[in-house]
Formats: structure tokens, sequence, C-alpha cells
């Protein structure tokens, strides 16, 4: 997948005030030469369907530090991408755990113009994830589609964050999670449940291909949607590229 890495220009959320450090460590490649993301991000042990209206299931976020130094103030972003464009904010509820508190935070959604549903993993008190060198934090992530969402096909992508005050790098990028969403009964809980075929083509003509683009295309421009201070502004937000390109 190519992704941007400029500047670009993104809607903020309403966010309270972070508790982390004003300045966190910096979490770079191992080497000069090394062009890959300082974290390695994987989505697993996730079902492949959920019934509207049902109950939270629970998979699995790794972060995966690849340098030698400890990344912190880390902030996951989740992009969905649905193929009816029909997925509400209000029809996401997720919630993650930091190892901290027994409570989890809640993570609040909100719809872009490009029909993609974003959260950012943040939340009064919550500094943000740090992952010392050479390890893997495991963040148990639980989430829920809300009754009224359509049968659907959904793609979920996670872009890594490091923030920086009122900057932040860009320092992480899942694989794809795909699952079918369901309507309430025995339909729900069989393996394998097979498409709607009444659905509108996949979105972009990515959902039903390799996925490249699919919940991704404006990763690195929807991770800018960290968390400063206040909420409801529009900013205008660097990354530094330390992603690939």
């Amino acid at each position: 997948m190519r992704l941007c890495t400029c500047v670009i220009v993104t809607a903020l959320l309403t966010a309270p005030a972070l508790s982390g450090p004003a300045h966190a460590a910096t979490c770079a490649p191992t080497t000069p030469t090394d062009h890959t993301f300082p974290l390695t991000t994987r989505i697993h042990d996730a079902p492949a369907a959920y019934e509207a209206g049902g109950a939270q299931r629970t998979w699995r976020l790794d972060l995966t530090n690849n340098t030698a130094h400890p990344c912190t103030d880390i902030h996951p972003v989740l992009v969905l991408v649905d193929a009816r464009r029909a997925l509400t904010a209000a029809q996401t509820r997720l919630e993650f755990y930091d190892g901290n508190r027994p409570r989890p935070y809640p993570v609040r959604f909100e719809a872009t113009d490009a029909d993609e549903t974003i959260g950012v993993f943040d939340g009064a008190g919550f500094p943000g994830f740090t992952v010392g060198p050479g390890r893997t934090l495991s963040v148990r992530v639980r989430l829920a589609i809300g009754a009224g969402a359509v049968a659907n096909d959904v793609v979920v992508n996670a872009a890594v964050v490091q923030r920086h005050a009122d900057d932040g790098d860009w320092v992480g990028q899942s694989n794809d999670y795909r699952f079918r969403v369901v309507a309430p009964g025995p339909a729900a809980t069989v393996p394998g449940v097979q498409p709607d075929s009444s659905a509108p083509p996949p979105y972009d003509g990515e959902l039903a291909g390799t996925g490249r683009r699919a919940a991704g295309i404006r990763l690195a421009g929807i991770a800018l949607a960290l968390l400063l201070t206040g909420g409801g502004v529009l900013l205008l937000t660097r990354f530094r590229g330390v992603g690939r390109t």
C-alpha cells in the first residue's frame, strides 16, 4: 500500500486533554537506512461475523517495537470501511484495555466525508501506550455493531500514531481485518456466512479485491486526527515521514 505522509488537512475529533508526557520519546527506525515502520501492528484472533445488535466480540491488536528505544504515547487510529457505505459511527461500539486498570476505555467514532468510520484510542486519563524496545504489547479490544446495521462487509485497519504535543509521527499500520455484519438470528452464528447478493459493489472495488487500499486509503491523513486539547477545530497538522512510502 502506498500511503501519503505529506501535510494533510483533517478534522480533529472532540477529545479531552491527555495526561501523558509533553515530549514523548521518539520511536524511530533502528538504523538510518531502515524504512520499515518502528511498530509492527497486527490484528488477530478476531471473529469473522458480528450480529447487528449483538454482544461485544473480543480480539487483539499487537504492537511490536522493532527499535532499540521505548515507544511512548502511542495511539492507534481504527478505520472501518464498509461495502454498502451504510455503517454509522453510532452503530460502532468499541472499547480497549491498557492493562493498568480493570475498566476499559471507550472509543468515540466519527464519520468522514469519504464514507469511513474512524476512532482514536484515547480517553480521559489515558496517556497512550508504551512499548518497550524489542517488546510486543497485546491490546485487548472489544467491538460490537449496533442494532439497525444492515448486512454488510467491513474492512478494519489500524494506523498507529506517536503523539508529540500538537504534532506526531505515523509509526505503524496494521493488516486488514475483514468481517461480515449479519442480521440477528441463526444466520449470525453460521460460519462462513455468504455476502448478501443484493449488496452494491464493494467500496472503490477494493473490499473484494486485494485490500491494498480498502481501509487504509487515507490512513496517513486520518491518523492526523489525533488528540489536541479541545475539540471541533480544523487544523493543519504535520506528520514526519517515518513510515513506508
